[in-house]
């Protein structure tokens, strides 16, 4: 029963991101807002409801260690594993923002930003409210530096058609299916794992952080996949910023949250080194299969020195 349930729940995150990519191209075309923005808000967004539905409620129940798992988790696995597979899986990839001069940072400074906060071995009320003030400041800058660029789409024809009960519909649709089937993907995966004796810590380690990665992989995969590979990097990008502010940051606001920076010191360093190479590989547009193996082995890398 629980292989089925994740056949299902898996079928159920494809045609849900199907249903993301298809109605985000549609507002980016009708707004004239770049792919890439809304890559990295709509999409990043919604992509990381899981993340901050695991987090909140493992806060609001004091487990905090599962809260900044989670969330460092899914930082070495948006990367590695779903920014990997965008390099081996997309024919071409040519992304049309300069990643590096206007992005990398962002990337970076989150981590940089939680390390320097978890120093004290806490973050606190205070210390997540800066956070949602870093993420206020990120989609403003998004805002301002948003331009158009070109897709292969009739961008006359969206505009006519464009309806909005419609679009807001089918987005809803899809974040309902691409959250609900990783929901699922979770637990029919957990059971699975289980029976074949694989201790809960593993589980809890690299499923809770895998599976609410789900969503941003089956995304950013299927959209560079239709040669939109802005849509996909900004929704990593977006994903692991709105994971580090607004995940963390409502988290240590309902409940603070302890971190041991000596403890989990190789997940952060991992964290942090996988970030490290997303922005050399924006610094000299790598964009690559070279580049898609390289994060896959640091992935490999990490997931034998956890077990």
């Amino acid at each position: 029963m629980d292989i089925f349930i994740f056949i299902v729940s898996m079928g159920a995150l494809i045609y849900g991101a199907d249903f993301i990519i298809e109605q985000s191209e549609k507002i980016a075309l009708h707004f004239d807002i770049s792919p890439f923005v809304i890559g990295a808000t709509l999409v990043a967004l919604g992509t990381s409801l899981p993340e901050m539905a695991v987090s909140i409620s493992a806060s609001l129940q004091g487990s905090g260690d599962i809260a900044v798992a989670n969330v460092i988790g899914s930082t070495i696995f948006n990367i590695s594993l779903v920014l990997g597979a965008v390099f081996l899986m997309a024919k071409n990839i040519n992304p049309s923002r300069d990643l590096f001069a206007k992005d990398s940072s962002w990337a970076l400074f989150p981590i940089l930003i939680f390390i320097l906060m978890s120093l004290d071995g806490k973050l606190n009320f205070v210390d997540g409210v800066l956070f949602l003030i870093l993420m206020g400041a990120y989609l403003l800058f998004l805002v301002q530096s948003n331009q158009v660029e070109e897709l292969d789409i009739d961008e006359d024809e969206i505009k006519n058609r464009f309806n909005w009960p419609k679009t807001i519909l089918f987005l809803a649709i899809g974040f309902v299916f691409v959250v609900g089937g990783a929901d699922f993907a979770i637990d029919s995966a957990g059971n699975i794992a289980r029976s074949f004796g694989i201790s809960e810590w593993v589980i809890g380690l690299f499923l809770v952080a895998f599976g609410t990665s789900l969503p941003e992989l089956v995304v950013s995969v299927k959209a560079a996949l239709k040669n939109n590979a802005d849509l996909a990097i900004g929704a990593i990008i977006g994903s692991n910023v709105a994971n580090f502010t607004m995940v963390l940051g409502l988290s240590s606001i309902v409940n603070p949250l302890n971190v041991d920076l000596s403890a989990n010191f190789f997940d952060i360093a991992a964290a942090f080194i996988v970030t490290l190479m997303l922005v050399f590989i924006t610094a000299n547009k790598l964009y690559n299969k070279s580049a898609g193996i390289a994060l896959m082995v640091v992935l490999g890398l990490v997931i034998q020195n956890s077990l």
